[in-house]
């Protein structure tokens, strides 16, 4: 890790009690530090704003380390942040289109890109189909009433349904 992330994740440690402004500040001095084609530099930026609940001013960040081309985990972060913007924003269908590009990617996040594409279905009124992913993920997470889980997932969905006495299966 370089000196700089760490000290960006310092601010980000210390967010609760800098408040968004002292965030936003802190993250734009550190952003000023790196080549203007850095885009870790717009990433934090966007999330800084993101955070403040200034969507309307992360999103242009968001889409400029996009273009930068960020890579690695901070990617599937970039796509969950800007997802959630989107949706912020009132633009579910796109917080959705975003999600899916990057779930076959997301390894050890997919589960958070699962949740924040979940939210996005209920704005934009598919709240049965959010709701059959979320249980699918987290069937995952379970030992005992995974199938039953699974089941009642798929039954969500409108796919094939296993016997309500599954419920008792582990």
């Amino acid at each position: 890790m370089t000196d700089w992330q760490e000290r960006v994740d310092a601010v980000w440690d210390a967010a609760d009690e800098l408040g968004d402004d002292e965030v936003i500040r802190r993250i734009d001095a550190l952003a000023a530090e790196l080549p203007a084609d850095d885009p870790r530099a717009p990433f934090e930026q966007g999330g800084a704003r993101d955070s403040a609940g200034l969507e309307a001013e992360a999103e242009p960040f968001y889409r400029r380390a996009l273009e930068l081309g960020l890579d690695g985990r901070a990617w599937i972060e970039l796509h969950v942040q800007l997802a959630s913007t989107l949706r912020n924003l009132g633009r579910p269908e796109e917080a959705i289109t975003l999600l899916d590009a990057v779930e076959s990617e997301s390894g050890d996040l997919r589960d958070a890109v699962i949740g924040f594409r979940a939210l996005a279905r209920v704005d934009a009124g598919d709240a049965r189909l959010a709701a059959s992913e979320a249980v699918a993920a987290l069937a995952g997470h379970v030992a005992q009433y995974r199938r039953a889980l699974g089941a009642y997932a798929r039954e969500l969905a409108g796919g094939p349904d296993e016997p309500r006495d599954g419920a008792a299966s582990a």
